[in-house]
């Protein structure tokens, strides 16, 4: 089901590279082009055949695009759309795929053409991994793809990328920018950051080894280390350009880390009790909203 004449993604990492395996596999465009900085993953991307068209340049890349995807650090959003920006074609489409919204807006409002639509997006979606060989086509299937439309964005444009983000398998919200961003500080960014932190504790605790520390990982030290192995120059940005919900939310945070710490003082096995309760009821409609799977041990492979 072809969609768009040309689609270029500008960024071929893992949600980049597997963008363009869900959009080949797909048929969703006649032309696909791609451009990344990264000599590695030039390499990479051409040995996986992942773009029809692999550019030198930034602006050849987009010049006759109908959509453009920014699949880099959203730091890198404002410096892109200035090299970019007189080279999109009057109709365009310029989107991404950042885990925060408003500053997109930000940075590109003011530099994107008026005869071009920008319509920022977010797949919730994604792994530890990275580079153009870590991606795979099914990564969006049954995820949310929140798009954030600015006030008074082409009806059209945004239903035709609705639709691309539905035939690569995603589940369709519509969100305010603003809103997202409170959204995903919690559910996303901020276990990130508290993984970063928990890792980064272990590490420099003086009476436990890290020999000590991986050896006994299964206690779920493990769990926090899948994710602190994220890409580090993506949550930086994150973290920079999300920073007010952030820490709004890391101050609601901090307040509830107060109150265990108090329950577990002063021996309050009750209080204790109902959160562990209540935050297993949580994992227990994650599940049934088909976000994760009910697996032992977490869904992890076992050799028999």
């Amino acid at each position: 089901m072809e969609i768009y004449n040309q689609i270029t993604i500008i960024g071929l990492g893992l949600i980049g590279s597997s963008l363009a395996r869900g959009i080949k596999d797909k048929e969703l465009t006649e032309k696909l082009v791609g451009f990344d900085i990264n000599p590695d993953y030039q390499k990479q991307i051409l040995d996986l055949n992942l773009v029809d068209v692999l550019c030198d340049k930034i602006t050849d890349a987009v010049k006759d695009a109908d959509l453009v995807i920014l699949a880099t650090p959203v730091g890198t959003y404002a410096e892109i759309g200035k090299e970019i920006a007189d080279h999109l074609k009057e109709g365009a489409t310029l989107s991404d795929v950042g885990s925060v919204k408003s500053s997109v807006l930000a940075s590109l409002e003011d530099i994107v053409p008026e005869h071009v639509h920008l319509i920022p997006a977010h797949p919730v979606a994604g792994t530890e991994q990275s580079g153009p060989d870590a991606g795979f086509a099914s990564l969006f299937h049954d995820r949310w793809a929140i798009i954030t439309p600015p006030k008074g964005a082409d009806e059209n444009a945004v239903k035709m990328l609705e639709t691309l983000w539905k035939e690569l398998g995603s589940n369709i919200e519509i969100m305010d920018a603003d809103h997202h961003d409170r959204v995903l500080a919690i559910t996303s960014h901020i276990p990130h950051l508290i993984a970063y932190n928990i890792v980064s504790t272990a590490r420099d605790l003086e009476d436990v080894t890290k020999s000590e520390v991986i050896k006994f990982s299964a206690g779920g030290f493990r769990d926090f280390t899948r994710i602190a192995a994220s890409d580090p120059t993506m949550w930086r940005d994150v973290f920079l350009n999300n920073k007010d919900a952030v820490l709004e939310m890391l101050g609601r945070f901090s307040e509830d880390l107060t109150a265990l710490q108090r329950a577990i003082r002063w021996g309050d096995g009750d209080q204790l009790f109902e959160l562990f309760e209540k935050t297993r009821r949580i994992r227990r409609q994650i599940i049934d909203a088909g976000q994760d799977e009910d697996a032992p041990d977490f869904g992890r492979h076992h050799d028999d």
